[in-house]
Order: structure tokens, then sequence, then C-alpha cells
């Protein structure tokens, strides 16, 4: 996993953009780099919390089978 304090050196890569699309983010002044780089941010991060559920959906289902047969030690003592 990526330590997201220390700044990775950057990539040079090649990419296959729609032109107009392209052309309209020039014309905004939009970062291409900063955009995919947040982008890629937001995917891996989905990635790796369905990977992280899909590990340990077994482990969860368990516990929640537990609470639901012995419940929480204060259930009596909740206000909400």
């Amino acid at each position: 996993m990526r330590n997201p304090s220390r700044k990775a050196p950057k990539q040079a890569t090649n990419l296959s953009i729609d032109r107009d699309l392209l052309n309209e983010a020039r014309e905004a002044g939009v970062s291409l780099s900063a955009t995919l780089e947040e982008a890629l941010r937001a995917k891996v991060a989905a990635a790796r919390r369905e990977k992280w559920k899909r590990e340990n959906a077994e482990a969860i289902a368990e516990y929640n089978d537990l609470i639901a047969e012995i419940g929480i030690f204060s259930e009596g003592h909740r206000s909400f």
C-alpha cells in the first residue's frame, strides 16, 4: 500500500482521450494530470473497499449472526 504522506515520483504515460473532451478541458484550464490522479485515487480506494468487504464478508456475517442471537452488552442501557 502506498504511503499517502510520501510524494511518489511522476511517471510519464500515454493516454487516448476523446479529442473534443481534451480540447474542452484545456480551454477550461483543467489540469489533466491532477484530474487523472484524483480519479485514480478514488477508483483505487473504492476497489480496496470492495476487496476488503469481499475478504471479510464471512466474518462480518458471523458477527452479525452472533449479535442477533445474544444481543449487545449495553442493550438495556442505550438512550437512543
